[in-house]
């Protein structure tokens, strides 16, 4: 955990959490940092927080003791989303300030009595709503609805020309010392752009269209520095975070990078043949892939694999009438996440019977994915030097199609 000077009178309280599935759901390798701030001017307010989790909390109030604030003395609250890896920490502070007063949408604020049961001292802003904290920090406020949830604004402080973001232009990754673009390596600013795709495609990417709105909306403001509820703050050039977000955004519908993600699994290695041939063809066309096996491999990663990729290759074997049961349930979530309009090309093995390729319809109908696929190559049993040729043939013919596309 640690204290850092943003810009003045700012300052970002930061907490790391690992070992956890974010959500729940999503792994996190490198972990992910948990951003609060502090705005001092004649009055105190804090920006966000963090999770109600054991020990989390507490490394809050020790930061805020770095700073020689006490909780008490804290007025304002700002909520620009209500989820509860920022808010949880709320029940331990009402417990030291009683008295602070709570910033935020109505829908957060709707969130915030159903959540832990708080509605006293709640004032609801809207679009171009002020709050005056004194020494010229003057705050705005505007609503960016659905990143990533109803309940989301952001904070704008007009004297230092800094948008407190939350949960947009965030990504994963463990914050540092120097936890500022300006005090990065390119090698560091690349892994963070890293981390950047992998937060936005577990945990965005369905919202991509709310997010161009947002970026259209703030795009009016002289930001000079962003500072979100994840991630590094980006103050040397946050012109690079917003166009990240503008251009993930764009792959949601495709087409994405001149990339192949291969998603496959097999029970008893027959479908793995077939594999390893086409990694070979695509090795030989000098074009960059991916390659995730099933149920191996986390949801997370195949999300921002997948998203990045204009093409994709499914291969797995039918299992009684239907899909491979992992390779069916990241499809749903991939058509969950809007994954959409993607190259792509199917193959797999069979026994007795095929019907993958009947599921496979049945999704991409179900989500609307849109994806154009290369006839399927379907094989009984062990693929056979004929099987494993049409396979090359479909492959290469998607390297063109990709390159064609992204072109």
């Amino acid at each position: 955990m640690n204290v850092t000077r943003v810009a003045e009178g700012i300052y970002q309280l930061s907490v790391n959490v690992d070992n956890i599935l974010f959500e729940g759901l999503w792994e996190i390798p490198n972990g992910v940092a948990l951003n609060s701030y502090i705005i001092k001017g004649e009055k105190t307010a804090i920006v966000d927080g963090v999770c109600g989790w054991d020990g989390v909390p507490e490394s809050l109030f020790a930061l805020l003791d770095k700073l020689d604030i006490a909780p008490e003395s804290i007025e304002y609250l700002i909520i620009n989303h209500m989820e509860p890896d920022h808010s949880g920490w709320i029940e331990d502070f009402k417990k030291i300030n009683p008295n602070f007063k709570v910033l935020c949408s109505q829908k957060s604020a709707e969130l915030l009595e159903a959540f832990y049961e708080h509605s006293e001292n709640v004032i609801c802003v809207k679009d171009g709503d002020t709050l005056d904290l004194g020494e010229n920090h003057i705050l705005e406020f505007y609503e960016i609805p659905n990143v990533h949830w109803p309940d989301t604004i952001v904070t704008f402080d007009t004297l230092t020309g800094t948008l407190f973001s939350c949960d947009a232009f965030g990504s994963f990754g463990k914050a540092t010392d120097s936890n500022y673009d300006d005090m990065l390596t390119d090698d560091e600013i690349d892994f963070y752009e890293k981390e950047a795709v992998r937060y936005y495609s577990n945990i965005v990417a369905a919202f991509s269209l709310p997010v161009k709105k947002a970026i259209e909306k703030c795009s009016v403001l002289p930001i000079k520095i962003i500072a979100p509820g994840h991630g590094i703050v980006w103050r040397k050039n946050p012109k690079k975070i917003v166009e990240d977000y503008l251009r993930y955004s764009s792959y949601q519908k495709g087409p994405a990078k001149e990339e192949i993600t291969i998603i496959w699994g097999s029970m008893y290695g027959m479908t793995e043949k077939a594999i390893q041939h086409v990694i070979k063809v695509l090795e030989q066309e000098k074009i960059e892939f991916h390659v995730h096996r099933v149920p191996e491999t986390s949801w997370g990663t195949i999300l921002a694999s997948a998203w990045t990729s204009t093409g994709i290759i499914l291969a797995m074997p039918t299992y009684e009438y239907k899909m491979f049961p992992p390779m069916a349930a990241i499809l749903e979530e991939l058509g969950k996440k809007k994954v959409l309009g993607r190259k792509a090309f199917r193959l797999g093995s069979y026994g007795w019977s095929g019907g993958a390729q009947k599921e496979l319809d049945e999704i991409m109908c179900k989500y609307c994915m849109k994806w154009d696929f290369l006839e399927p190559v379907e094989f009984k049993g062990n693929p056979r030097d004929k099987d494993l040729e049409i396979i090359e043939n479909r492959v290469r013919d998607l390297v063109n199609q990709v390159r064609a596309v992204v072109k």
